[in-house]
């Protein structure tokens, strides 16, 4: 069974294209937008193995999506993405998230 990603991000095509460009990753990628889109996959996937939460959203956003996550499941971790890298560093960020904390590996 592969580990189940989680990817937060603002924008859908963000996840689509970080989940296309990773697709040689062991992993099912899932994707939320928003809080409630967080909370549905949170409760409906109980596989899920950890969180990336992209930096297109903005602080008290990611700020109060951090605190539902860490609320409906502690004992994830949840990865948040710098700003300073922009959308391009998105892919390399989630690669570096997968290979050491899923598959052991450096990235």
């Amino acid at each position: 069974m592969k580990p189940v990603v989680l990817l937060v991000g603002r924008l859908p095509a963000v996840v689509e294209t970080v989940a296309r460009e990773l697709e040689d990753l062991p992993v099912q990628w899932l994707g939320a937008h928003n809080r409630d889109e967080v909370v549905s996959q949170l409760e409906s996937e109980p596989d899920i193995a950890t969180v990336v939460m992209g930096a297109g959203l903005d602080d008290r956003v990611r700020g109060d999506l951090i605190g539902v996550i860490a609320g409906l499941r502690p004992d994830l971790c949840i990865h948040v993405k710098d700003r300073a890298s922009g959308p391009a560093g998105m892919a390399p960020f989630v690669r570096g998230v997968v290979l050491s904390e899923l598959l052991g590996e450096y990235a």
